[in-house]
C-alpha cells in the first residue's frame, strides 16, 4: 500500500535550510516496524506518523529516529503542525488556534498562526523541566574534542536536562569552541557509562542577532549533528531560567543553531517560573515546504 508524505524543512524561512522532516499525514495501517523503515529509508534525524486521536485531541503522533522511536522531540512537532496546517487540514488559519498532539511523553499542544506572512508554530513541552545526572568538565570536553576549559561551569555544569526528552546540555566559553566540536565515539561512550544520555547539546552565549548558539550531537542515536533541536533548546530555555535570578518572572532567548552544518536555523524558546520553579517551556520558529510524493510500505 503506498502512503502520501510531505518533505518540509523546520526552523527557517528558507528552503534547504532549518532541520528536514518527512511527515506522513495519515499513517492509518502501517506497522511498528513499517513506520520504522520508512523513517530509516528518510533518514532524517527524525520522521513522524500522523494518526487519529485516542483521547479526543486533534491528532495522535509517533515520532521515529533512523533508530528508534522518541516519546517527544521539538522539530517534529513543528513541522508536523505546520504541514498540517499548511494543506488545510486544521481549516482556514485566520487566526491563532492551538492544536493537540497526542504523544508517548503527554499531550502536546501547539499554537499555530500566521506571521510575517507565514505559518508560525510553537510548542508547550509535555513536561516540567527536570535535572539530571552530571558529568565532569573533562568527560564532556573529551567527547567533544575539546579541552576542559573550553567548558563554563560558573552557571551549571554539563547535566541532563530534559523537557520530554532528556539531553546532556552544557555551555561553551566562545563561538571558536562551538565550531571546533566533534563528536569522539569513545568519549560518547564514557558518557553513557556515567549515566549521561548520548544526545549531548552544546551551547553559547551570544551578542550578536542571537541571544545564544547551539549545536547538537546525537552519534550513537544515529544523528551525527542535528541542525535544529526544538525539544533541547527548548529545555535549555528552562535551564537558563532556572539558573538565573530566583524571582519568579520569564524569559526567551532567540537560538542559532545548524551554521557550522550548513543548515541555518532560527528557533525562540521561552520559559516562565512560579514560586521558583521553571513550570513551563516553549519553542517555535517558521518552516517551509520542499516537496511530496507516495511511498510504498511493502
Amino acid at each position: 500500500m503506498s502512503y502520501r508524505y510531505v518533505i518540509c524543512d523546520v526552523f527557517t524561512r528558507t528552503r534547504f535550510g532549518g532541520n528536514q522532516l518527512a511527515v506522513v499525514p495519515d499513517a492509518r495501517g502501517l506497522s511498528d516496524r513499517q513506520m520504522q523503515q520508512i523513517a530509516r529509508e528518510f533518514n532524517f534525524s527524525e520522521t513522524t506518523f500522523v494518526l487519529p486521536p485516542e483521547r479526543g485531541h486533534d491528532r495522535r503522533v509517533r515520532i521515529f529516529t533512523p533508530a528508534a522511536e522518541v516519546p517527544f522531540a521539538g522539530h517534529p512537532n513543528i513541522g508536523t503542525a505546520f504541514v498540517l496546517a499548511a494543506t488545510g487540514a486544521f481549516g482556514a488559519v485566520d487566526a491563532p488556534r492551538t492544536v493537540t498532539f497526542e504523544e508517548r511523553a503527554g499531550l502536546v499542544p501547539i499554537t499555530v498562526r500566521r506571521r510575517d506572512g507565514t505559518i508560525w508554530c510553537e510548542l508547550s513541552a509535555p513536561e516540567r523541566l527536570s535535572l539530571g545526572a552530571t558529568v565532569s568538565a573533562a568527560s564532556l570536553a573529551s567527547a567533544l574534542s575539546l579541552d576542559a576549559d573550553d567548558v563554563v561551569t560558573a552557571n551549571h555544569p554539563p547535566l541532563v536536562v530534559s523537557v520530554g526528552l532528556p539531553f546532556l546540555v552544557a555551555e561553551l566559553r566562545d563561538r571558536r569552541a562551538l565550531a571546533r566540536a566533534r563528536p569522539d565515539l569513545r568519549g560518547f561512550d564514557a558518557l553513557t557509562a556515567q549515566g549521561a544520555v548520548p544526545d549531548v547539546h552544546l551551547y553559547v552565549r551570544s551578542a550578536d542577532d542571537f541571544d545564544l548558539r547551539a549545536r547538537m550531537f546525537a552519534p550513537l542515536d544515529g544523528v551525527a549533528e542535528d541542525p535544529a533541536t526544538g525539544s533541547a533548546n527548548c529545555a535549555l530555555a528552562g535551564l537558563l531560567l532556572h539558573c538565573g535570578s530566583p524571582a519568579d518572572g520569564a524569559g526567551s532567548w532567540r537560538i542559532a543553531q545548524g551554521v557550522e552544518m550548513g543548515r541555518p536555523s532560527v528557533l525562540e524558546a521561552r520559559a516562565e517560573k512560579r514560586g521558583g520553579v521553571v513550570t513551563a517551556t516553549w519553542v517555535g520558529g517558521a518552516s517551509v515546504m520542499v516537496s511530496e510524493g507516495m511511498i510504498d510500505a511493502g
